[in-house]
C-alpha cells in the first residue's frame, strides 16, 4: 500500500528503530571528521511510501523510471533536493533519478531520451510529456574552472553522496523499498537546522563557486543556520564567485532576494563579502542601507524590486551598470531604472497633477511607493509625505490617466510646427498641460498649441 508523506517530524516519531550499515575506509574517515551521519538509515516497522501524495511536475514519471530500471535489475533511487524537501514537509518541484546503470544501458530502457550530457553520466528521460534525469552514480575531479569536472568516474551511491554540495541534499530515498540512504549525516542536520558542507568545506566550494551562493540561498529559504566551518569557508572564498557566470549568479540572487526571508539574505551576502565581489563598488554603507531596506519590503516583492531596494542607495547610473552585468532582460533593466529614477519624487508635496497622473499610469506605481515608503523606514523618516501623495493618488481612482491626446502629430504640423525635434517637444508640453487639465477640448489644445508656437518658432529678419 502506497501512502502519504509526513513531514520529518512526524517522520521520526514513526521510525521505530533504525540499524546502520557498516561503511567502509572512507565513511569513517568521514565520521571522523565530526559530520556523523548513519551511512543508512533503514525503517523497521510499518512501511509508508515517502514520495506519493499531491501532484508533482515528474513524480509519476520519476516513479516509472526508478520501477524500470529495477525491472532489469539496476539500482534506482531519488535523489537530493526532493528527498530534503519531502523530508521537511515540503512538496518538490522535481525528481531526479540515479542509478547505478550507465547511460548506454539506461537509453535502450525508455523510447524517448536526451542523450544531453551523457559523458557526465546523465540522460534525460521523456516520459508523458515530462523530463526525468536519470543520472549514474558517479565521483568527479580536477574542477579548473570552478564549476565543471574535467573527469567523471561512474561509482555506487555512498561516492555519489560524498560528491555532492550540502549534507542535507546528499541523501537517497528507494520508493521500491521504502528507505532512506543518508551517508552524510542529513538527516541530523535537518532535524537541526544546519546547513553544512559534506566533508571539507574548502573542498567543495573549490569544485563549484556557485556553491558559494547556493549556501545562502538554502540557508534563506529553509530558515537553516550556515555550519561555522562552512561559513568560514564561504567568506574565504567569496572573491571567486565571479568565476561563475552573470546570468547564473542571477539566478541565485533572484531565489534568496524573492524570499520572504531576504533580509537574512541580505545580511549573509553583506557579511560574507559577497555582495561586494558580485557588484564592484558597493560600497559598505551602501550594502548596509539596501540590507536594512529589504527588511520593509512586502512579502511578495519581485526580484526587480528586492534589487532596487538592495541598490536604494547606490546612484542610479551604477545600478544600471550591475543590472547589465546581470544579463537581466530589458524589462526587468526598465523597471529597475524607473523605481531608482523616481526616487523621492513621491516625497514632493508640491508634484504636478500631470506628472502624478504620468506615474500612476505606468505598471511600477505600487512598486514605487513600496519602495519609497523602505527608504523612509530605513532613514527613521516620516512616511507622511509618501501618505498624502497616495491620497491623492486615490483621489484619481477611475479616471483615464492617460487619455487619447487632443491633438496628434499632423494636427501639430498643421497648425505650424517645424518637423523634427519640434513636434515632439510641442507635443510632450501639450499632454502634460492636458494630463493637468489646463485643456480638455481639441479648440483650447489648437489655441495652446498657437500660443506655443509663437514662443518657439524662429523668426527669421
Amino acid at each position: 500500500m502506497v501512502l502519504a508523506l509526513k513531514p520529518y517530524t512526524t517522520l521520526l516519531r514513526g521510525l521505530a528503530a533504525v540499524k546502520t550499515v557498516p561503511g567502509d575506509s572512507k565513511t569513517a574517515q568521514f565520521q571522523k571528521n565530526n559530520l556523523t551521519g548513519r551511512p543508512r538509515v533503514e525503517r523497521i516497522g510499518p512501511k509508508k511510501n515517502l514520495f506519493v501524495n499531491g501532484t508533482m511536475s515528474n513524480r509519476t514519471q520519476a516513479l516509472k523510471v526508478v520501477r524500470r530500471l529495477h525491472e532489469e535489475g539496476y539500482q534506482a533511487l531519488f535523489a537530493g533536493g526532493c528527498v530534503r524537501d519531502y523530508l521537511l514537509g515540503r512538496r518538490p518541484k522535481d525528481y531526479d533519478v540515479v542509478t547505478n546503470a550507465k547511460p548506454e544501458e539506461i537509453i535502450p530502457l525508455f523510447r524517448k531520451t536526451l542523450k544531453i550530457g551523457a559523458r557526465f553520466g546523465v540522460v534525460i528521460v521523456l516520459l508523458d510529456g515530462k523530463q526525468v534525469e536519470a543520472a549514474t552514480f558517479r565521483s568527479e575531479g580536477n574542477y579548473k574552472d570552478g564549476r565543471h569536472p574535467e573527469q567523471v568516474e561512474f561509482t555506487t551511491a555512498k561516492e555519489d553522496a560524498f560528491r555532492r554540495d550540502f549534507t542535507i541534499n546528499g541523501m537517497f530515498y528507494d520508493p521500491i523499498d521504502e528507505k532512506i540512504l543518508d551517508f552524510v549525516g542529513g538527516q541530523e542536520d535537518l532535524k537541526k537546522g544546519i546547513l553544512r558542507t559534506i566533508g571539507n568545506p574548502d573542498e567543495r566550494f573549490s569544485e563549484d563557486y556557485l556553491r558559494l551562493l547556493r549556501a545562502i540561498r538554502f540557508a534563506v529559504q529553509l530558515n537553516f543556520t550556515i555550519e561555522d566551518k562552512t561559513w568560514q569557508s564561504i567568506c574565504v572564498h567569496a572573491p571567486k564567485i565571479r568565476h561563475i557566470s552573470p546570468e547564473r549568479i542571477a539566478m541565485e540572487l533572484e531565489g534568496l532576494l524573492t524570499h520572504s526571508n531576504r533580509a537574512v539574505g541580505g545580511r549573509l551576502l553583506a557579511d560574507s563579502g559577497l555582495a561586494e565581489v558580485i557588484f564592484s563598488g558597493f560600497n559598505r554603507e551602501q550594502v548596509h542601507f539596501g540590507t536594512e531596506m529589504l527588511k520593509y519590503l512586502p512579502v511578495a516583492a519581485d526580484f526587480a524590486l528586492t534589487l532596487s531596494a538592495f541598490w536604494g542607495a547606490v546612484p542610479l547610473q551604477q545600478a544600471l551598470e550591475w543590472a547589465k552585468f546581470l544579463r537581466l532582460s530589458n524589462s526587468r533593466i526598465k523597471h529597475i531604472c524607473f523605481l531608482l529614477e523616481k526616487r523621492d519624487i513621491l516625497l514632493d508635496e508640491n508634484l504636478s497633477l500631470a506628472k502624478l497622473k504620468m506615474l500612476l499610469s505606468e505598471p511600477y506605481w505600487e512598486d514605487l511607493v513600496h519602495l519609497q515608503k523602505a527608504i523612509q523606514k530605513t532613514r527613521g523618516q516620516s512616511t507622511a509625505p509618501l501618505k498624502a501623495i497616495q491620497k491623492r493618488a486615490a483621489a484619481l481612482k477611475g479616471q483615464v490617466l492617460r487619455p487619447k491626446p487632443l491633438l496628434d502629430g499632423h494636427q501639430l504640423l498643421a497648425l505650424g510646427a517645424v518637423p523634427g525635434p519640434m513636434v515632439g517637444q510641442l507635443a510632450r508640453e501639450l499632454y502634460i498641460a492636458q494630463l493637468a487639465e489646463e485643456i480638455q477640448t481639441v479648440e483650447q489644445a489648437k489655441h495652446w498649441a498657437a500660443e506655443w508656437l509663437k514662443k518657439h518658432t524662429p523668426k527669421f529678419e
